[in-house]
This record gives structure tokens, sequence and C-alpha cells, in this order.
């Protein structure tokens, strides 16, 4: 008997994965938890039915939210990350040396426990030692910061259950208090292809916009995301991700990445006129 995973991108579209076996089913206090193993994308992570990664395509994401923001502004040092207990997020900041402190906060403990015994493709992230765990609401964990962090990093869920609040004027604004001058936050910003998704990042793009006097838009084709068409949200108090950004700089680190590139950076912000209308 074949076995698929089908999750609902909208009430007309579906999409499925056949799956090789279930590895594991569990129910957290706060969602649904389960990991399967498949041909085409290798192991995938679901929470609350919905694809968090694949081992397949997940290096897309966490290249392009990490190293969109380093890239602009090399000197962070301190650095927070909300939600992505997978550890893919951290993992690719931890690649940078000049970084000195990694805070992770996420609310589910049981996520970065499943993550780190079945993903560990992701995960090893988590084990360097500038990493920090906190596992608590992220909404709440900001609230305490005033010009602490250099880089803020929201690799949040969707905008309902666990990942709400992250979504709020409140949050936002919290953030903005919680960056250093020079400070950036980027998060994944939805798609703007199917109509409630849309809604969802319009409406946080008109948010961050109350608080950042910088506040762009970019994007990658992440094949498993609802649509392909992934967005990803930059904000800054006075860091352009164009004008400061410095391409020989950066890849004379000599960091080498799969998705992610310099020519990628400045094109990523240059978006359809369909997505430059819903801003």
């Amino acid at each position: 008997m074949e076995l698929w995973y089908t999750e609902e991108h909208t009430p007309n579209v579906r999409f499925s994965i056949k799956v090789k076996e279930q590895v594991l089913s569990v129910k957290s206090p706060f969602q649904q938890i389960d990991v399967f193993d498949s041909e085409e994308f290798g192991r995938f992570f679901t929470l609350d039915g919905a694809i968090m990664l694949t081992q397949h395509d997940e290096f897309i994401y966490h290249e392009m939210i990490a190293h969109v923001p380093i890239a602009t502004c090399p000197a962070v040092r301190s650095v927070l990350v909300i939600g992505g207990g997978d550890g893919g997020t951290v993992r690719e900041v931890a690649r940078y040396r000049t970084v000195e402190s990694i805070d992770l906060v996420d609310i589910d403990k049981m996520v970065v426990d499943v993550c780190r015994e079945h993903l560990p493709f992701t995960a090893r992230g988590l084990e360097d030692g500038r990493v920090r765990l906190h596992f608590e609401d992220g909404l709440k964990y900001i609230r305490r910061f005033t010009d602490f962090y250099d880089l803020i990093i929201v690799d949040s869920t969707d905008p309902f259950g666990p990942g709400e609040g992250l979504f709020t004027s409140e949050f936002y604004g919290n953030c903005f208090k919680a960056l250093t001058e020079r400070g950036i936050l980027v998060n994944q910003h939805e798609n703007p292809y199917y109509a409630n998704y849309s809604h969802a990042m319009r409406r946080a793009h008109a948010r961050i916009k109350e608080f950042f006097p910088i506040c762009r838009v970019y994007q990658a084709h992440i094949p498993t995301y609802p649509s392909g068409h992934w967005l990803f949200g930059f904000a800054s108090k006075k860091t352009d991700p164009i004008a400061d950004m410095d391409a020989a700089a950066w890849n004379a680190l000599g960091i080498g990445t799969r998705y992610y590139n310099t020519d990628l950076h400045a094109g990523s912000f240059m978006l359809p006129n369909y997505v430059k209308e819903q801003l």
C-alpha cells in the first residue's frame, strides 16, 4: 500500500509527497510533530500538518534567512533567533566566526529534542558553544531587551497557533527596541500567491513599517513551500540591504553555499509586479 503525505495549501490546492516511512508522530503541549522519510525530498518534518523543512531543499530557506542580513552587515556580533528549533538557521549563522553569541528562543522544547534525534543535518548547529537555548514565548522574551542584539531572525511558523504572537505590532515594536543602532530584523514573510498567505504577508509588512525606516522584502524559490514562491522581510534602523552590501568582502570570507550568492542577494530584492502591488 502506498503512503502519501498531503498538505492543503488552499481549499482547492493540495501538495503531496510519497512517503517511504513515517519515522515519528508525537503531540507536544503546543503542536503535532511528525517526521517522515521520502525518496524525492529525503527526511522531512511537519508541525500541525504543515511542512517546516525537508532534507533536500532546507538549504534554500536557511541560507536566505541567515546570509542576506549578515552579508549586509558583517559586524554582527549578537544574534537572536526566534523559532527555528530545527537548528538550520543557527547552523548558517554559526558559520561566521565573528558572531560572538546566538540566542535561540523556541516555545516548544520537544521540537528541539525531536530535531536533535531525527534531523541532525540541521540540528548540529545547536551544538555550537556560542548557542544558548531558551524555551519560552518569543513575544515575552524580547520585551526584556533594549539596544542589545545586532540581528534578530524570526524563523517562525505561520501566523496562527504558537507563532501567532510573532506577527503582532507589539512584537515588531519590541524587536525595534531590542536592536542596536545598526541592527537588522529578518523574518519569514509568507508567500504572496495564495490569498490566505498573502493577507498575512501584507499585514505583517504594514506592521513592520510602523517601526522601521528601512523595510524591504526579498524572495526565494522553495519547492516544498506553498506555491514555491516564498518571501522574507528585511527591516533596519539604518542599514540598507543593497546600498550597504559589500559583495567583495563577503566573497572573501570563502563561505560555501548552495543557493545564496552575492549576485542573488541583489536580485532577490527585485520583486514581481504583482508582489509590489500587494506591498
